[in-house]
């Protein structure tokens, strides 16, 4: 039997600046519908598939792409106006959890989570986003949400993905033209020292990394011939 959650139209897990800047370029004019010939110039088809869905969820356009007169309010307001109208959707298409028994104001990140597995079946990387769209607009929509889950988003964001450490990027020496390191670099100890002058330059060339491109694999390749032949080892 096929579980109920899963016929439910799942909630918008698109970026909400994507959201927040669509809404934006429909302010001088809101098309008679919202298709690809509109989008397409600007969206992939992921991302604009992603964006249609959400504007159904949110109520803003029909089945056929319509847009309501929810998505032309929300589109002219502006300011507090605009405020205002974001609110009315956000306790529209969010029943499930601003109507429910979590207690918003003081709700955990966790227990806001399970509601929306609850009431959808979601992966944990869509959840994550859902849950992240509807903070964003809740925000903005000026709704009163926990400091549980208003903090843990913006840890979200400080580290990139939930729960996860940020990795340092590697730092790989620039080359010149000639795909070398400059002389000057090498040159960190008199030249009669070679055996500890190489120990030395080992120590910064960089460790070659498998996942270079072929270019740069071809370039830390010449310039270790090069460092070799200046300074070979005795």
């Amino acid at each position: 039997m096929t579980n109920d959650k899963s016929r439910k139209h799942l909630p918008p897990y698109i970026s909400y600046r994507t959201f927040e800047n669509f809404i934006g370029r429909l302010q001088p004019q809101v098309p008679a519908r919202i298709d690809r010939s509109y989008w397409g110039d600007t969206l992939s088809g992921s991302t604009g598939t992603q964006l249609m869905a959400a504007l159904r969820f949110l109520n803003l356009v029909d089945s056929n792409g319509k847009p309501t007169i929810r998505l032309k309010q929300v589109a002219a307001a502006k300011a507090e106006q605009k405020s205002a109208v974001l609110k009315e959707i956000t306790s529209e298409a969010y029943h499930f959890v601003l109507s429910s028994s979590l207690d918003i104001q003081n709700a955990t990140y966790s227990q806001l989570e399970e509601v929306f597995h609850d009431n959808f079946q979601l992966t944990a990387d869509v959840g994550r986003k859902c849950i992240k769209f509807f903070i964003s607009l809740a925000g903005n929509a000026g709704t009163t949400l926990s400091p549980f889950v208003t903090k843990r988003l913006r840890t979200h964001i400080g580290t990139g993905t939930a729960g996860s450490k940020s990795v340092p990027k590697k730092t790989v020496p620039k080359l010149n033209r000639n795909g070398l390191i400059p002389e000057d670099t090498l040159r960190v100890a008199p030249d009669n020292h070679l055996t500890t002058v190489h120990s030395k330059l080992l120590e910064k060339f960089p460790a070659f990394d498998p996942a270079w491109s072929d270019e740069l694999k071809s370039k830390w390749f010449s310039a270790y011939d090069e460092l070799l032949k200046r300074y070979p080892t005795r």
